[in-house]
């Protein structure tokens, strides 16, 4: 423990290496189906890429406001440390909880479900989700596809309780995959594809409201590009190397999302875009393109990106956990560095033993669309802390300072807030139960910070 005079965290991690977190845990499962929802939004070919380049924009604001908080306390745990910092230890909390119940541990659970399903393809028996034992009084059920889920987070738990060497290196051989498959798929489409430019330029009326309406899924298919934050104890340099990570992250996910949508009008009329099936999008695609359905070579690449998701989350979420239980608001054992690795394994690994009862109760897609709010919902609130710190200490030295503030975090801010009121309007009951989740960590809170430290 930091300042225990025990082992402490290594700072390993390079701005490349931070950034291939950032760009791991923003590119999943979103950008392939989320522009279908957004095509009769925004009917307007030209429009639909500046939409989607504005939710980078945005997502850019709250990135370098990050960069701000996270220079200026370069500690582990990322909003957690900055909601503590302006708001006291149970908005710490909170946000803490929220990633460990749900957050970071539904998400690897959700992504380990469906790298099963991916796998499905190459050997079915992967995908099968017949029980092959149940227990009914804690609705635990074991099914080949559970098994091979939790053989996924198994695998990637163990590549990261050994440290930021094997960690670092898979992290970046997985990032780096999914950027080049990305990248090769753009190049071809746009060089060989069968496509047809008139696509970019049809245009048709849009109203103000289509595209409000659009930044909502957008925003959240940026979602995660705070990622580099959460390791900063760890990254040298950090008062330079965690904004640098956070902006080339952010700007290469900027890069590949608009030159994706871009690609998807390219092969298809937006009017048709609309009409596509959610799951098939990148099929119906390559068809368009190339003049067959390169169903295997999706499946691959689709394992190969889910893979690198859940190997990002697995590093940066256990980062929260271990800063609570520095604080003693986390079980104690969760604060400890191991003497050799350089790594909280007690947080990693009881983090993969929630998401693998996740995995089992079947439970995981509730807590998932019951919290996702809550992503965008902490986001906004630790980018708000950028003007509390501002204003409470405005004479300490500041290494980073977010470009273009105050206007670009209070655009952010605004518009997070916006998301969050739009998904309480729309789904109230679901909201709801999402904001019991959270509040359901008010008595944890309580019994933690009364419970007496070992």
């Amino acid at each position: 423990m930091i300042g225990a005079g025990g082992p402490s965290l290594d700072r390993r991690l390079g701005p490349l290496d931070a950034a291939a977190i950032v760009v791991s845990n923003v590119i999943g499962g979103g950008i392939f189906f989320v522009p279908i929802i957004v095509a009769p939004l925004v009917p307007d070919a030209r429009l639909v890429l500046v939409v989607w380049a504005l939710g980078g924009a945005l997502a850019f604001a709250g990135a370098m406001a990050y960069a701000e908080l996270a220079a200026l306390r370069p500690r582990a745990g990322g909003e957690y440390v900055y909601l503590r910092e302006a708001y006291g230890p149970l908005a710490g909390f909170l946000t803490g909880w929220t990633s460990f119940v749900a957050g970071f541990s539904g998400a690897i659970a959700a992504s380990s479900v469906a790298l099963a399903d991916y796998l499905g393809r190459f050997i079915p028996a992967a995908a099968d989700a017949t029980p092959i034992v149940t227990v009914p009084l804690v609705s635990i059920v074991v099914s080949r596809k559970s098994i091979v889920a939790l053989s996924a987070i198994v695998a990637l738990t163990l590549v990261h309780v050994r440290g930021l060497g094997p960690g670092r290196l898979v992290q970046n051989l997985l990032a780096g995959a999914k950027v080049a498959a990305l990248v090769v798929f753009v190049a071809l489409g746009f060089t060989i594809g069968r496509g047809s430019a008139s696509h970019l330029a049809a245009a048709s009326p849009v109203a103000a409201s289509g595209v409000l309406l659009a930044l909502v899924p957008i925003m959240f298919t940026y979602s995660g590009w705070n990622a580099a934050a959460y390791v900063a104890e760890e990254v040298r340099s950090p008062a330079r190397n965690v904004p640098l990570a956070l902006g080339l992250g952010t700007t290469a996910v900027i890069i590949i999302y608009v030159a994706l949508n871009a690609l998807y009008v390219y092969a298809i009329p937006l009017s048709d875009l609309a009409a596509v099936s959610g799951g098939r999008l990148i099929d119906t695609v390559a068809e368009r393109l190339f003049g067959f359905v390169t169903g295997s070579l999706v499946a691959a690449f689709t394992i190969v990106s889910i893979a690198a998701s859940v190997s990002a989350m697995v590093l940066a979420g256990p980062r929260v956990y271990f800063a609570m239980a520095r604080d003693g608001l986390f079980a104690a054992q969760a604060g400890r560095v191991h003497p050799r690795f350089h790594a909280p394994v007690s947080a990693i690994v009881a983090q993969a033993l929630w998401s693998g009862v996740l995995v089992l109760s079947g439970t995981l897609s509730q807590l998932v669309s019951y919290t996702g709010f809550a992503v965008v919902l902490f986001a906004a609130v630790a980018v708000s802390a950028l003007f509390v710190l501002r204003r409470r200490h405005p004479d300490v030295e500041r290494p980073f300072r977010a470009w273009g503030y105050p206007w670009a975090p209070a655009l952010f801010v605004i518009a997070s807030a916006a998301m969050v009121a739009n998904e309480l309007w729309r789904s109230p009951q679901t909201s709801a139960a999402g904001l019991a989740i959270i509040a359901a960590g008010i008595p944890f809170y309580w019994w933690m910070t009364r419970a007496p430290r070992a």
